[in-house]
């Protein structure tokens, strides 16, 4: 039977069927796309593959992959990635991967061939390129947040960060709450060069509360700044309150302009303990901690002030960038040129796949 609504024809739960049924186009959609961009990966590794072993077998010289890319290119006028630098970057890929079955598996078969070459460049080790890899397709990263994280060294910041997770949690959940500290951060809309107050810093970092959470890390979630906890009749205010959606732990934030000094312990690690008591649900949520950031740390007298505190604090340097550094970054009309160089360099292939759905 046929309920209807007040759209003539409608029937009840006809907009939720619907609003799903896109959904699912999209994700299908996604997965062919990423499916298909793999498959372009291993023709380009095979390609490398045929280039390596017939020069270091059959004697070809140097002088071929100029041969193939001017062939490639006459065939398949309209596909841009039969440039000598591709087949160069192609024999590359063939040489770091040697095998197809050491390569396919990996995060870098999943992600556009312009993050590949990025990491062929700019990372020596295997280790380093499969775990930016890995971060990259878990991430969702730019070409251009690749190469700001490989720049920024963001392996060895992450988990670095001196903190008293040892002594305070768990051993399990004390390797877990690690991951979520950096030892340093780097946001880009903070100008190191202005001498503003915490307060100040604080609004800066809310007013562009993406980009906050991005380098915090991207299962950040903002809970509120100047977040009120009333304890016994008084008032106290938590400067940033952030929620681990993974691990489903409150992280309190203090920001300080200056070096650390050990009287900052005291105020975070009262907050970190009153969010724990008054917000946490311990049914729930993983125990909280907190992350100091300051400008500038000395390590000796750090360690006594970990030491002095029950809860679960790290302590990690903070950095912006000057005017000079962000106008380095990209800006959209670049990312918009890159996004289109992908697109030429093998659009076309990706395109030649079988769709399969057609909206």
């Amino acid at each position: 039977m046929t309920i209807e609504t007040g759209d003539a024809g409608v029937p009840e739960g006809y907009s939720k069927f619907i609003a799903d049924l896109k959904q699912r186009v999209r994700t299908t959609q996604f997965r062919a796309v990423r499916a298909a961009n793999t498959e372009v990966l291993r023709l380009f590794w095979s390609v490398g593959r045929d280039i390596l072993d017939r020069q270091t077998n059959q004697g070809w010289g140097a002088k071929i992959v100029d041969r193939i890319s001017a062939d490639m290119r006459r065939e398949f006028p309209d596909q841009k990635g039969w440039t000598r630098r591709n087949l160069m970057y192609m024999r590359t890929l063939a040489s770091v991967w040697t095998t197809e079955e050491e390569f396919v598996p990996q995060a870098v078969a999943q992600i556009p061939w312009g993050h590949v070459r990025v990491i062929l460049d700019k990372l020596i080790t295997q280790e380093d390129r499969e775990w930016y890899a890995a971060k990259a397709v878990e991430g969702a990263w730019s070409r251009a947040s690749l190469e700001f994280e490989i720049k920024m060294d963001l392996k060895s910041r992450l988990g670095s960060a001196p903190s008293n997770f040892s002594a305070t949690l768990d051993v399990a959940d004390s390797d877990l709450a690690q991951q979520v500290v950096k030892d340093s951060y780097v946001f880009e809309h903070l100008d190191p060069g202005k001498q503003i107050a915490e307060r100040d810093r604080e609004q800066a970092l809310i007013d562009r509360i993406q980009d906050t959470l991005l380098e915090l890390g991207r299962d950040m979630a903002f809970v509120g700044r100047q977040y009120r906890i009333e304890v016994g009749g008084d008032e106290f205010f938590v400067d940033l309150l952030f929620f681990h959606v993974t691990q489903l732990r409150y992280v309190v934030v203090e920001l300080k302009v200056g070096k650390f000094q050990p009287a900052h312990m005291g105020q975070i690690g009262t907050y970190v303990a009153m969010v724990d008591g008054e917000v946490r649900d311990p049914d729930v949520h993983a125990k909280t901690v907190g992350i100091l950031l300051c400008t500038e740390r000395n390590d000796a007298t750090l360690d006594y002030a970990l030491a002095s505190t029950a809860s679960p604090v790290a302590v990690a340097l903070y950095e912006g960038l000057t005017p000079e550094e962000r106008a380095a970054l990209p800006n959209p009309g670049e990312l918009e040129a890159v996004i289109e160089e992908e697109l030429q360099a093998h659009g076309s292939l990706i395109e030649s796949a079988p769709d399969p759905i057609e909206v």
